[in-house]
């Protein structure tokens, strides 16, 4: 008998510093890279490895990710896994939403220890990475680890603000330390591996054997895995590091998902999606092929289903369904396209202003979120604009200007 294994994926919170992009949508269900969502990316992960018995833990706007999941990872009767939703829920031990990322995980462990599993690996929901977990799970094996927690090397400009792993020849944690910031504490925490200055920073990405994750999830009410469940592991089990050299990003905030789809778009990107090996998976929508009627285009992301008519487009992500008309500039943004194609009533509908973007707009560091409708000659950019300023149409975050899901801006407008 082979080891048996579960993915479990934090859902997250609210998602409040990727406002307004998760003001309908949970965190994970946030598109990326112009066809994909966030969640993709740790299940495609996790079907890579191997890992399918995959839960997905989520509480908040859990509508669209549900639809997602549903529609995407359906299992046949030959190749047998899942991916099941676990949304918080009221039963006779627990009555309350979940609390922290262990409480979520506390919680719903009924669902996923009914399978009787050997190793839990409990992932991110907003991470862009590309990972084998089967080459952690038998590094894990050899080392008779209680638990591993996925670390990445960073230079010490970086290391004050993460959380910072302090590990021993051996690479076995001795001390976790949260934000120790650019103070003498921090070189004590130097990585001994590497010759030059380098800091182990928690990925968030954790291998438990099942019993110690158990153990250490009840019989207490800790609530959060970073601030109490992985220091009380460390003092208490054997805990190891898994050095991962590769890309990883965090997509925490408005700033690093603008900069992270941006980055998809260099001529050779740290990450790509263009790895047949190791695939990232989404939903099938058997769109057409984008028309290009006329563009410059340079450096662009370009999803299934566009019609672009524009002048130029520059180091730009552009969506599925996007539509953008004769005469429009785009540079240095995220297009997030439409969720369906419209029919002419429903224009008439919205004060006749087509899904899309109009005729000789122009739009700087911005991201447009899904279904947006903006007319001819608007203006968009965060130039001069001060962060978090708002309009009805528009919010500035991390020197971004955010267009809202389903905004309509009229003809002429400058924001």
């Amino acid at each position: 008998m082979g080891i048996k294994t579960v993915g479990l994926i934090l859902g997250g919170g609210a998602g409040t510093r990727l406002q307004p992009l998760t003001q309908d949508r949970a965190k994970p269900a946030v598109p990326i890279a112009g066809k994909y969502r966030l969640v993709d990316i740790p299940i495609s992960n996790c079907i890579n490895s191997g890992i399918r018995s995959i839960y997905l833990l989520t509480q908040f706007n859990s509508m669209s990710l549900h639809r997602h999941i549903q529609s995407t990872y359906i299992f046949d009767q030959f190749s047998p896994g899942y991916v099941r939703m676990l949304a918080a829920e009221q039963t006779p031990t627990s009555s309350g939403w979940f609390q922290g990322t262990a409480d979520a995980v506390r919680q719903s462990m009924r669902h996923y220890m009914a399978s009787d599993p050997d190793i839990v690996v409990i992932l991110s929901g907003d991470q862009l990475y590309r990972m084998d977990f089967s080459e952690v799970i038998r590094e894990h094996i050899e080392r008779n680890a209680d638990v591993t927690i996925c670390t990445k090397p960073v230079p010490r400009r970086e290391a004050g603000a993460l959380g910072i792993m302090h590990v021993n020849e051996k690479s076995k944690i001795v001390e976790f330390v949260e934000k120790p910031g650019d103070t003498p504490r921090l070189k004590e925490l130097r990585a001994p591996m590497y010759k030059d200055e380098r800091y182990l920073a928690s990925m968030g990405i954790y291998i438990f054997n099942t019993a110690v994750l158990t153990g250490l999830l009840c019989g207490n009410d800790h609530m959060d895995f970073g601030k109490n469940i992985i220091p009380a592991a460390i003092h208490n089990c054997n805990v190891y590091s898994h050095i991962f050299e590769g890309y990883w990003k965090d997509i925490g905030t408005i700033g690093m998902f603008h900069d992270a789809n941006l980055a998809l778009t260099d001529i050779v990107p740290e990450f790509t999606f263009y790895d047949a090996s190791a695939p990232i998976y989404t939903h099938m929508r058997y769109l057409p092929p984008s028309k290009i009627n006329c563009c410059d285009l340079n450096r662009c992301l370009l999803a299934e289903g566009c019609i672009i008519s524009g002048h130029r487009i520059l180091r730009s992500v552009i969506g599925l369904r996007a539509v953008i008309g004769e005469g429009t500039v785009i540079e240095h943004s995220v297009i997030m396209g439409a969720d369906y194609f419209e029919h002419e009533k429903t224009a008439e509908n919205n004060g006749n202003i087509p899904l899309g973007i109009g005729r000789d707009c122009y739009i700087k560091n911005a991201i447009i979120d899904k279904n947006v409708r903006i007319g001819n000659s608007v203006y968009i950019s965060p130039e001069g604009k001060r962060e978090g300023e708002e309009t009805p149409f528009s919010v500035v975050r991390d020197g971004v200007i955010v267009i809202p899901k389903g905004t309509v801006i009229p003809s002429g407008t400058r924001l």
